[in-house]
């Protein structure tokens, strides 16, 4: 056989096995991005999942953060009305002693100074009578 056909079957053959190991890094290629590919959508997968999962951690903590808004609002509000009515009462006691103390005054000023009595005590305290019943305490002194 003549020198050139065996230098033209080693080239092809030579040819030909660069073109199986060719063949065999393009298919471990396709096979590595097929995989990188398979990782990164099940990457983005997770991310997907693990932001849905976020968002409803968060939306799960803003209602019970409202819940407990409102909660804090409704207390607060009912503090307030116990505190308004027991000042309210607290008002109208301190309204009736008013009123009384200026009955008092009024009735004071309009009776005449009774004339001394010979012999009398004159250094003894006068007593009132008790205002209990006015929601006043006791104001027995003047």
């Amino acid at each position: 056989m003549p020198e050139e056909v065996r230098a033209a079957k080693r080239i092809n053959s030579e040819g030909e096995r660069i073109i199986d190991k060719a063949q065999e890094e393009a298919e471990r290629i396709v096979a590595r991005a097929q995989e990188q590919a398979a990782f990164l959508i099940g990457e983005r997968g997770l991310t997907e999942a693990a932001e849905a999962e976020s968002r409803r951690i968060v939306a799960e903590a803003e209602d019970d953060g409202e819940d407990v808004r409102r909660g804090a609002d409704e207390y607060a509000a009912g503090v307030l009305a116990s505190l308004e009515a027991e000042v309210s009462r607290t008002l109208q006691g301190i309204e009736r002693g008013i009123a009384l103390l200026e009955q008092r005054r009024a009735a004071y000023a309009r009776a005449p100074e009774p004339e001394p009595e010979p012999g009398g005590d004159y250094g003894a305290p006068v007593e009132d009578e008790l205002l209990d019943d006015e929601g006043l305490g006791d104001l027995a002194r003047r």
